[in-house]
């Protein structure tokens, strides 16, 4: 499945969760509801998936983790913040980078519309 089809999924996937769940609770508690869509949507996803960063040719356990990883092929983070920031943003293409990924979602839940919280973000290797 290429990287377009799944972020579809997912996206239909957060909106369903934003729909039920709503603006207001911990991130934790929206990572736990997308995962079990997109299981359910017969999606290969890893939650908090060890993301090992390469230094000078050194595998190095910094701690990093994304918060779901479908398909070994797309990164989401997940907030509940506010508003998403450069920072925010940068961390996602971070990821994308180290992981040498193409595509990664930023979802903001704490958001009225779910579309209103949502970037999608590409690396363009």
């Amino acid at each position: 499945m290429h990287e377009n089809e799944i972020s579809k999924i997912i996206i239909g996937c957060a909106i369903e969760v934003h729909k039920l769940l709503g603006p207001g609770l911990l991130e934790s508690a929206y990572e736990e509801c997308l995962y079990f869509e997109l299981k359910k949507a017969g999606l290969n996803v890893e939650k908090q998936k060890s993301l090992p960063l390469i230094y000078k040719d050194i595998k190095l356990d910094a701690g990093y983790r994304i918060d779901l990883f479908v398909e070994n092929k797309v990164i989401i983070e997940l907030k509940a913040l506010e508003s998403i920031n450069d920072v925010h943003i940068a961390q996602v293409l971070t990821y994308l980078k180290i992981s040498e990924c193409k595509l990664g979602l930023l979802i903001n839940f704490n958001v009225v519309k779910l579309i209103d919280g949502l970037k999608r973000l590409v690396n363009n290797l």
